[in-house]
């Protein structure tokens, strides 16, 4: 599918898309505005762990499992003979090791990710995702790691969890630049040669580029171990095709140029976004694979909500305890 931009020097603007605004959740566009990537992901954890609080889905909790059911083979040291004598059922004791989790962000920032019909880019939002992220896992005293790339790898920082090291994270990722094309295939074998031990790999991306070879990728990383989430981001107009007028369009990786005409171009790119997006599912499924769609005039609190919600709820995602809401910095 083709990775295309408005050239706004011919013909008129697009049709601004209306912002999602949801009741108690934040502006994604007042939020974009904050120009601290730090800050600004500290703002969305707030008002996710406020929507937390106030949820009224059963189920969904921040408490910590210190416990886990004991299945044959276990070392019986570690089981919990109170537990046992309160609740007739056999327990274990998990340990740091055990609970806490290594995550791996892979965020996208090829010139495709430059596209936007807001007033922000496809990368701010993929950054503050990540940044989001990042913030919520080190609350939870992970490690996390971070890959930028485009056609390369520009940035990488190995997965950690030690003081500062949350702080230079943000740093690099504040400053990373991207390229023009997208190579979905280095960072991913990166991850599968440098992550020792399993954990959970977030590939942050527009994904437009071709599912073979990603496919065999992902699925050499699944093979590992590691516990895969797709974030697809997308602007409003690559969903909608909501063009209004004849205008050059200009492929923001090749740098190709083509004169369209929206209203004749639009039943093709919209099948043909679907197929691809069809194509990008079914990898996933038989993968075994957590993929989500956010488009950019979302609310990320909201959407950081749904996404931990699901995954909590199949246990592919531990909250733990201790983790409250951080106070606003002034």
């Amino acid at each position: 599918m083709s990775r295309i931009a408005r050239d706004n020097t011919t013909g008129t603007s697009p049709r601004d898309p209306k912002v999602s605004r949801r009741s108690g959740f934040i502006d994604p566009t007042a939020l974009m505005r904050i120009n601290d990537l730090q800050l600004r992901a500290k703002v969305v954890v707030e008002g996710f762990l406020s929507g937390l609080h106030r949820s009224p889905v059963h189920g969904f909790s921040v408490e910590f499992t210190e416990y886990r059911q004991y299945t044959p083979g276990d070392d019986l040291r570690f089981l919990d003979w109170r537990l046992f004598a309160r609740s007739d059922r056999f327990y274990l004791k998990r340990f740091e090791d055990e609970t806490n989790l290594r995550a791996y962000l892979l965020v996208d920032l090829s010139q495709s990710m430059g596209f936007k019909s807001l007033e922000y880019t496809k990368a701010e939002y993929a950054k503050t995702i990540a940044g989001t992220l990042a913030y919520f896992m080190t609350l939870q005293r992970d490690a996390v790691g971070l890959t930028t790339f485009d056609q390369q790898i520009r940035e990488y920082m190995p997965a950690r969890f030690r003081a500062g090291h949350f702080h230079r994270l943000m740093l690099l990722l504040d400053r990373s630049t991207g390229g023009k094309a997208t190579d979905l295939v280095t960072p991913l074998e990166q991850i599968a040669n440098t992550a020792r031990k399993r954990g959970l790999v977030v590939l942050i991306s527009d994904l437009l580029a071709p599912i073979e070879a990603l496919q065999t990728r992902l699925g050499y990383l699944r093979s590992q171990g590691h516990d895969l989430l797709i974030i697809r981001v997308l602007d409003p107009m690559e969903v909608d095709f909501q063009f209004a007028t004849e205008a050059m369009f200009r492929d923001m990786e090749t740098g190709r140029e083509l004169y369209i005409d929206p209203n004749a171009a639009r039943k093709q790119y919209q099948q043909r976004f679907q197929e691809h997006s069809q194509e990008l599912t079914k990898v996933c499924n038989q993968l075994g694979i957590d993929r989500y769609d956010l488009v950019t005039n979302q609310p990320l609190d909201l959407s950081l909500f749904d996404l931990l919600n699901s995954r909590m709820r199949r246990g592919r995602f531990v909250a733990r305890r201790g983790l409250t809401r951080p106070q606003r910095s002034s």
